[in-house]
């Protein structure tokens, strides 16, 4: 049977199932309640801001957008984004989905820790970061009603979500610490990582290898 959350349709094909699926079988539950909550902030969003946008694309960035931080999936060379947004573009080739299509979706997830950018880029790719921004930053928190915003919750429940999906960033990158200079994952390791020194932009340069 259709599962609709807040008047948001949940997509019921066959990938969309899978990729589920896929999501619940290598994800704690925290992270599958955000994905699953990201997926409707954005569409939420979306219809309010009359965006036309493919369901079952944005459904699958939002569902793996996280990916990167679970034990199956996460690599200790690259960022956690990028791991996600891999397992995004081969899970949808397997289904006969690439090129452009595909490629928006690992946009979508790549840079969905990427201030302000996503925003002016395809919709897919605008609502999988305004998804992320409401249930992690609380960014767009009164443009959806009470009532959706307690239907969603009532869903996908977000118990001491806050310092849960601290804890879940943490132990995703914590053995990855350089992935995480010139973003925001930066601070996590700072605040929950003793001994953790960010990396400089300045030193870099100053540092490099050319001689003035």
């Amino acid at each position: 049977m259709k599962e609709s959350i807040a008047g948001v349709q949940i997509p019921d094909s066959a990938l969309a199932r899978e990729a589920t699926e896929l999501v619940r079988e290598a994800a704690s539950p925290l992270l599958f309640d955000h994905s699953r909550r990201v997926f409707l902030w954005g569409s939420l969003r979306g219809r309010e801001q009359g965006l036309r946008f493919d369901p079952e694309l944005l459904y699958v960035g939002a569902m793996f957008h996280d990916l990167g931080l679970t034990e199956r999936f996460r690599r200790a060379d690259q960022r956690f984004e990028i791991d996600g947004a891999d397992e995004a573009r081969r899970f949808l080739q397997a289904h006969g989905i690439g090129g452009e299509p595909a490629d928006r979706v690992w946009t979508a997830i790549a840079l969905h820790t990427t201030p302000e950018i996503p925003l002016h880029m395809a919709p897919e790719v605008a609502l999988v970061t305004r998804g992320v921004e409401l249930d992690v930053l609380g960014i767009g928190y009164h443009a959806v009603s009470d009532e959706q915003r307690d239907a969603v919750v009532a869903a996908h429940p977000r118990p001491d979500f806050k310092n849960r999906i601290l804890a879940a960033f943490t132990e995703g990158i914590e053995d990855r610490p350089e992935t995480t200079f010139g973003n925001v994952k930066a601070d996590v390791l700072a605040y929950y990582v003793p001994g953790f020194v960010r990396g400089d932009f300045v030193e870099v340069i100053k540092n490099s290898d050319w001689p003035e």
